[in-house]
């Protein structure tokens, strides 16, 4: 078999692969590309490198620099473990670094190996035990005063994927230094150890512990120490009568024993689960995308469980239950409403002011923060206008949120919830990172509070709080393009609109019906609503996000994903108190929404694919 391809590049490429590799799989996976001189397929695994960004690694697992296996994995805890020995000193680290691994094929192997490089170089290591939730991650870096963590996992993306998501010892995802730091380290330490591979290293090793009874309890001390006695009170009365009850999901994830407990420690009504996706499989066989995002689509099988046991409320959480979703039936039309993310986060955020008040009953709220990232419906700016608490926009992520609540700590201000509209909930600072299974349980409590106090349902309090601080109707989608070069196009022509001029962009829609008032474009760092026309918030030139404020209150950014083959988009139309018309407002949002798509994304023309739902 000839590993000789003619480019010099790419046989160094090979040779480097075949000599490194230990995993019998995918290093057969690359000498049979070899074997059938598929040169070019060979070009895109070898030449090019899953690069480490501030969400860690993402991307399908196979051979190759530019996937996930064995091999990459132990180049990149190489590099973390490096960047980690240069940035603490040794007696610190004892102080340790903690693995999680959620139920994907693979990541309990790459966890092990990972944890592997860590002992071997004289690191301390917490490795659950079992699959956890993500926020048990950041959770015992925060309880365990860590240096750092990962947590093994895609989150909700299809099932060939995994991903290695990192922490700092601050428990936030890491930002940038960090990231570029650790990429840093990992091209300077490519070449696997001999040692690297032998994860029998772990058996019996003294400095190597499972966190997991220990986090377990604590984790659920900490949750019941954010929800009031009275409130207990009235979750215990519910489950008493037994007339409520809630339908869960884990959507073939990890979140079943965590929610289930969950619940049983906050004295919740009964929690039924769907029986086909209860277990951790990391086939996801009923559900085409692991992501209760997609809305209905990812639902149907908790809606018939539902239907058949008469419940009204279903929970779900994604595969590593870090992210909530929620459907309510409407007990008058007998119809669902899946709620978005922009709709639990005002109905989650109201009740974690409501939540902070009656655990401290004279407090001024002037101290206490609510944040929410800047692609999210702004109804918390809003609700803080009127009840006194301040509200912070960050950059999209909940890296961004994380770092932002730990400097508002660090000043001795309260930060009592944040999300992002991608159905992602932080509430307290206990995780800094978004937890499914605290705001299910925070979200059931609710329910069972507004059942109580009032006799409404979720969706009659969304009403109530947009009749109090005014309809904020959004329209949030994506559309799948998997062509970088198009994407490129896309968003160049929108910074060069006037006849090609550069850093001209669109003026208005339809025709000039409705005119564009100010753009800020966090690629470039141009806004046209600071005096001196330069963003304010961080700007980022490898990702693309262009928002448009328009004459009438309309705001729109169109961003890529930094994880998924999409350009997404985030509309916004936020209404006073007073304007009572919310359909026509609605109507609005949605037909300048489709003209903005059509006039500024072109999908036929760059044969863009909307979602399926």
């Amino acid at each position: 078999m000839s590993t000789h391809s003619g480019d010099a590049k790419l046989d160094e490429q090979i040779e480097l692969w075949l000599k490194w590799d230990r995993n019998e799989k995918t290093l057969n996976e690359i000498k049979q590309l070899i074997a059938a001189s598929d040169w070019d397929q060979l070009k895109k695994r070898l030449l090019e490198r899953l690069a480490f960004g501030t969400a860690g690694l993402r991307g399908c697992m196979r051979a190759g620099f530019d996937s996930m296996n064995d091999l990459v994995i132990v180049q990149t805890a190489q590099g973390l473990c490096e960047y980690i020995k240069k940035q603490y000193k040794p007696e610190e680290y004892q102080r340790g670094v903690v693995f999680g691994y959620d139920g994907r094929y693979n990541s309990k192997r790459f966890a092990e190996l990972s944890s592997t490089i860590f002992v071997q170089n004289g690191i301390r290591v917490f490795l659950y035990g079992r699959m956890v939730a993500t926020p048990f991650v950041p959770f015992a870096i925060s309880q365990k005063k860590c240096l750092a963590g990962v947590m093994v996992t895609a989150s909700h993306n299809p099932k060939e994927d995994n991903g290695y998501k990192v922490y700092w010892g601050n428990g936030a995802q890491i930002i940038s230094p960090h990231d570029k730091g650790i990429q840093q380290c990992i091209l300077e330490n490519l070449e696997p150890l001999e040692n690297s591979w032998d994860t029998s290293f772990l058996n019996g090793c003294s400095i190597l512990e499972d966190p997991y009874k220990e986090m377990f309890e604590s984790y659920y001390k900490t949750l019941l120490d954010h929800i009031p006695q009275d409130f207990l009170q009235i979750n215990k009365k519910h489950r008493d009568m037994g007339e409520l009850k809630f339908v869960y999901t884990a959507m073939h994830g990890v979140g079943w024993p965590y929610v289930e407990k969950a619940f049983s420690e906050a004295c919740l009504p009964l929690l039924l689960p769907v029986e086909e996706q209860k277990e951790a499989d990391p086939d996801f066989p009923t559900v085409k995308f692991p992501n209760p995002e997609e809305g209905k689509s990812s639902l149907e099988l908790s809606i018939k469980k539902a239907e058949a046991e008469g419940v009204s409320i279903i929970l779900a959480n994604d595969p590593d239950a870090d992210r909530l979703a929620c459907a309510e039936k409407d007990p008058k039309t007998g119809l669902w409403k899946v709620f978005n993310g922009n709709e639990l986060g005002a109905l989650i955020g109201w009740w974690s002011v409501q939540n902070y008040k009656a655990l401290h009953p004279n407090v001024d709220l002037a101290d206490c923060y609510l944040l929410a990232s800047t692609v999210s419906s702004k109804i918390l700016r809003s609700m803080g206008d009127v009840d006194g608490y301040k509200f912070v926009e960050t950059l999209t992520g909940f890296k961004w949120m994380g770092n932002e609540a730990i400097q508002l700590l660090n000043k001795g201000k309260q930060v009592l919830f944040a999300f992002e509209e991608a159905i992602g909930f932080m509430f307290s600072t206990s995780v800094l990172d978004k937890d499914g299974v605290s705001a299910a349980t925070h979200l059931a409590t609710m329910t069972c509070y507004l059942r109580e106090t009032q006799g409404i349902t979720l969706n009659e309090k969304l009403r109530q709080i947009y009749e109090t601080y005014g309809y904020h109707c959004t329209n949030c989608s994506y559309l799948f393009c998997d062509k970088a070069p198009v994407i490129k196009r896309i968003f160049e022509r929108l910074r060069n609109f006037q006849n090609g001029k550069p850093n001209t962009y669109p003026e208005s829609i339809l025709n000039g019906e409705f005119a564009i008032k100010h753009v800020r474009d966090l690629t470039t760092g141009v806004d046209t609503s600071q005096p001196d026309g330069k963003a304010t918030l961080p700007v980022s030139s490898s990702t693309q996000m262009i928002t448009f404020s328009f004459e009438n209150g309309l705001v729109i950014t169109l961003r890529t994903s930094g994880t998924e083959p999409k350009i997404k988009y985030y509309a916004e139309l936020c209404a006073k108190p007073e304007e009572k018309d919310w359909p026509s407002l609605r109507d609005t949002l949605n037909r300048m929404v489709e003209a903005i798509v059509e006039e500024f994304l072109q999908p036929t023309l760059n044969d863009l694919k909307p979602k399926s739902d």
